[in-house]
């Protein structure tokens, strides 16, 4: 009886399971995550936007580096948001990483850049990983229409024999990023796409020490 009851549980076990998700590169569905995000700013304040749309282990700079949440927990919205729109919106081959870059404009006018990582969590909704920026003494040149770019697939060696439906794809390397503090707080974020025969760096923002 205890055998056939945890052969029972086993089967029920593999008949729940369900193949890790598989989404599409779509860079239309990162601009709508931040037309979203910029909207929820201004209807329910600033950092209550980043909170809503953070994910647990998202950084930010103040200018140090610091875990997003634990940060933002702490601040007050102020009584109007930065607004801010992307220009141009990277992602990933197996569409679970992306990378967008625009500008952005404070109330009493001032202006300046910024570039948000982005990765899907395991419902498949966008949150941010990644979000920096600094300020412009005139906004960075911005094209006419939002554009996005899709990276040439690069994944890691599949094992031997033929892949079973249900294992997880092989890891994906077609965008990468990295965020590099300097003394004096100063960082670099760069991007990197891969495009078929060698990474092409698409985002390299270097923010001066303060």
């Amino acid at each position: 009886m205890r055998r056939a009851a945890i052969l029972a549980l086993a089967a029920g076990a593999l008949i729940g399971a369900k193949p890790p998700m598989r989404y599409q590169p779509d860079p239309s569905s990162v601009i709508a995550a931040e037309i979203a995000f910029n909207r929820l700013a201004q209807e329910k304040g600033q950092w209550t936007a980043f909170r809503a749309t953070a994910a647990d282990d998202a950084v930010m700079f103040v200018p140090q580096r610091v875990l997003a949440k634990d940060w933002l927990k702490k601040q007050a919205d102020p009584p109007k948001s930065v607004t801010w729109s992307p220009a141009i919106v990277y992602v990933s081959c197996d569409g679970n990483l992306a990378a967008s870059t625009g500008n952005w404009t404070r109330p009493d006018g001032s202006a300046g850049y910024f570039t948000t990582i982005w990765r899907r969590d395991k419902k498949g909704a966008w949150k941010w990983v990644l979000d920096h920026g600094d300020t412009l003494a005139e906004p960075r040149p911005a094209p006419d229409a939002l554009t996005g770019k899709v990276a040439t697939c690069r994944r890691g060696p599949r094992p031997d024999g033929p892949p079973s439906k249900d294992a997880p794809p092989p890891p994906d390397e077609s965008l990468l990023w990295s965020a590099d503090v300097e003394p004096g707080n100063a960082r670099r974020v760069t991007v990197r796409m891969w495009t078929g025969q060698e990474y092409e760096t698409v985002i390299d923002d270097r923010v001066k020490a303060r």
